[in-house]
């Protein structure tokens, strides 16, 4: 480990050096990248000083308890290394973690699919609260939420919707939510007031750029149509919707939120975009074995992640066994406490491999 931290030293320095340099300086982009790769070590080398301090510390402890005579200072240098000793591997265990390679696509914006599942109606609105749920979540971030395409039902909530969300992190947030999400409640339409169990599927998908995965146009059939709302009514009077089919396998994405026919074609190229790279990401991570997977974020997205159970005020999540009885504050967007707890459950289970 101290090896591997030596050479991010080297090359931490040799970061700041260019980044002084007047060519670079003069060349924003460059320095730009310089910037970021700088700004991505910080925190590793900080630890990494501060962990050298320590084990200087430690030796001057153990120097000063074989050569002073003073039982006064011995006692101090007794206590202080105690600490020491009891801070060096809490160090070390947090170096581990900063030296696992971070994930590039954590620093995406994240395109979300929720649709409902079983439960008809009841489903519908299940994935409506999720939208809102991960809207308010968005906006707490100040994130940008954009909608590119959503078929609503007509009781309210959706059978489907898609959006993005523009921010920070946002995918390395976002993707512990794919899965299929579970509520048990008493629905609205229920008089007999019997608990229904619905649920509702979310995919998180990063967004990715046209340089990151090629698609040929003769792959693609794109049909535009006119864009209809509940219960089938005409929302457009011209041909805005569109519908891309990528050939070679059958996906097809619509979008039909924008007026604009050229916008829908955009966001709907996005998120097909995004399904294959997915697609491609899934089927390079069958080919790793089972040990060295992370069931936490990249588990099978048809499992089922999470309950809300209603008349319990009961939030449970099966991949770590968390349970929390504050389902109203998370519903409205405090999603805080629950993605934290599962980055830590990956981070270890990373950790675990890395060992």
């Amino acid at each position: 480990m101290l090896e591997q931290l030596e050479k991010i030293e080297k090359h931490y320095d040799g970061l700041c050096q260019s980044m002084m340099q007047p060519e670079i300086a003069q060349d924003p982009k460059r320095y730009s990248q310089l910037a970021k790769e700088k700004s991505d070590l910080d925190q590793t080398i900080e630890k990494y000083h501060e962990y050298l301090s320590t084990l200087t510390a430690i030796a001057e402890d153990e120097a000063m308890l074989n050569e002073e005579q003073d039982a006064e200072l011995r006692e101090l240098a007794e206590l202080e290394l105690a600490e020491l000793q009891e801070k060096k591997p809490t160090l070390e265990d947090e170096l581990k973690l900063l030296l696992i390679p971070k994930d590039p696509k954590d620093s995406k914006n994240a395109i979300v699919e929720i649709r409902a599942g079983t439960g008809g109606d009841e489903a519908g609105l299940f994935a409506g609260d999720l939208f809102r749920m991960y809207t308010r979540f968005a906006e707490s971030r100040k994130w940008n939420v954009d909608i590119m395409n959503s078929n609503p039902q007509g009781v309210g909530g959706f059978k489907e919707i898609i959006f993005m969300l523009n921010g920070v992190e946002a995918y390395g947030i976002m993707k512990y939510e794919s899965g299929v999400h579970r509520v048990q409640r008493v629905p609205k339409t229920e008089t007999s007031g019997r608990i229904h169990t619905s649920a509702a599927s979310v995919v998180v998908l990063p967004e990715v750029a046209s340089v990151e995965i090629q698609i040929d146009q003769n792959d693609l059939k794109i049909d535009v149509y006119r864009s209809s709302g509940p219960g089938g009514q005409s929302v457009n009077t011209t041909d805005s919707a569109v519908r891309i089919t990528y050939l070679p396998t059958g996906m097809v994405v619509t979008c039909q939120d924008e007026k604009s026919q050229h916008k829908n074609r955009a966001k709907a190229l996005k998120v097909l975009t995004a399904r294959l790279f997915e697609q491609k990401q899934r089927e390079e991570q069958a080919k790793l074995a089972e040990s060295r997977r992370s069931m936490v974020s990249t588990g099978d997205r048809s499992a089922k992640i999470r309950t809300y159970n209603f008349p319990q005020g009961r939030l449970t999540d099966h991949r770590i066994g968390l349970t929390l009885y504050r389902l109203e504050e998370v519903l409205q967007g405090d999603l805080v406490e629950v993605i934290e707890q599962l980055r830590l459950a990956e981070q270890a289970e990373q950790l675990k491999s890395a060992v």
